[in-house]
């Protein structure tokens, strides 16, 4: 099974999961599930992503990375193991999907002659109009 990350796709076998029991609601199986999922991924490992991918991410989303280098995500949303599994997955895909692209470069641009010209003529006008309101003693 592959994971797919729209044109980056990372192998479910790279995924490590573990699973604890979860807080919140759930009731009497509270006590029994654990449902709560911890995805595990060696990032510096992975021959799916580019070099310049994993160093903006690690950029951009240096809170999930533990000192061992691995990408940590975890879900207790849902009271099923599955829809977590699913959810840590999805979170993982939004955030490669995220870095995937580099930044745009801004380009610097001027304004145009005419708007500055019609910036200026409406400042002249402004001024003119304040000087006739004052009183001259």
């Amino acid at each position: 099974m592959i994971a797919t990350m729209d044109r980056i796709k990372i192998p479910f076998s790279e995924f490590t999961f573990s699973f604890a029991r979860s807080s919140g609601a759930g009731g009497q199986n509270i006590n029994k599930v654990n449902s709560k999922v911890t995805l595990n991924w060696k990032i510096d490992q992975t021959t799916s992503c580019s070099y310049s991918v994993i160093e903006r991410f690690k950029n951009k989303y240096g809170q999930f990375i533990l000192d061992n280098g691995e990408v940590q995500i975890v879900s207790q949303l849902n009271r099923s193991q599955k829809a977590n599994m699913d959810d840590c997955i999805e979170k993982l895909h939004r955030m490669v999907n995220d870095v995937r692209l580099p930044p745009k470069i801004r380009k610097k641009t001027k304004p145009k002659r005419s708007a500055v010209l019609e910036r200026l003529s409406s400042k002249k006008k402004d001024s003119e109009k304040k000087r006739l309101r004052k009183k001259d003693f």
